[in-house]
């Protein structure tokens, strides 16, 4: 399971996506973002789910590969589905013995883990699609900005990008530490969830050491490169905008117009019931 973690991988491959500004991605990414937690009914769910599909399928990036980053995070929606469907009070739709579930608390918990998994699969779009340097390129010129109040723009953008080209190395890691433990006679599957969380920390020490060490290297490597900062540093490739991120651009909007029209239009019906 832990080697099916693929968030924060880059997917090389060429396709209309990977050649997108990383600046396009991050406002598609940030504005898709903001329109999940707009949705708040079926249709709204239903455009998001179809404006993620014309983002994925131009990528070239197996949907199998990024479903399988969904593992990660399964114990976290299937807590969010057990918490708004036990908890969410309304009309009864099961109720027998000690289980009460209403309508209302079913259908928060559908659209809560349908949230998660759009949430995730529209995030790590653009590092399947994006390269680190161009990841770090991007959100520099995007909050470039934020120097007129002093904020240190392009240590942030390399602390970001470095944090999420790290997740699969560290998840690695950890599948080797794990192993390794297996082969000394540790047992991570059986038994209480006391004695498993137990079984854990001779994994964690391990863990913090290597990625310790990792970084060390890291900092050690970009010192032998004479790495000083973003202050005077010019640029092999520029980035510049193409007649294919306007279209985006204009895609982009209209699907968020689109949404708070719903938003805003919808909000009556559901109140009756309708939607």
């Amino acid at each position: 399971m832990i080697r099916d973690i693929t968030i924060g991988q880059y997917y090389p491959v060429q396709s209309p996506i990977h050649r997108l500004d990383p600046r396009t991605k991050l406002a598609i990414t940030f504005f898709y973002l903001i329109s999940l937690f707009l949705a708040n009914n079926k249709y709204m769910y239903l455009t998001a789910i179809l404006f993620l599909g014309l983002y994925i399928l131009p990528s070239k990036v197996p949907v199998k590969y990024m479903v399988k980053g969904l593992k990660g995070i399964l114990v976290f929606i299937m807590l969010s589905v057990v918490l708004n469907m036990f908890f969410t009070k309304g009309d009864p739709f099961i109720d027998w013995w000690i289980i009460h579930i209403s309508w209302q608390g079913f259908r928060t918990a559908c659209y809560a883990m349908l949230r998660i998994i759009l949430l995730v699969l529209g995030a790590s779009v653009i590092t399947y699609t994006t390269t680190p340097t161009k990841l770090t390129d991007g959100l520099e010129r995007a909050f470039h900005w934020l120097k007129r109040f002093k904020v240190p723009v392009h240590e942030v953008a390399m602390m970001v990008s470095i944090a999420l080209r790290f997740i699969p190395i560290l998840v690695e890691e950890l599948d080797k530490i794990m192993k390794a433990q297996q082969a000394r006679g540790a047992d991570f599957e059986n038994g209480s969830i006391l004695k498993r969380l137990k079984s854990l920390f001779p994994v964690i020490i391990p863990m913090f050491v290597s990625a310790i060490r990792r970084a060390n290297d890291l900092a050690q490597a970009m010192e032998a490169r004479c790495y000083r900062g973003g202050d005077g540093r010019s640029k092999m490739k520029p980035l510049k905008y193409t007649g294919v991120d306007v279209a985006a651009y204009v895609l982009l909007f209209l699907y968020l117009g689109g949404m708070i029209a719903m938003r805003i239009l919808m909000t009556d019906w559901i109140w009756n019931g309708v939607a």
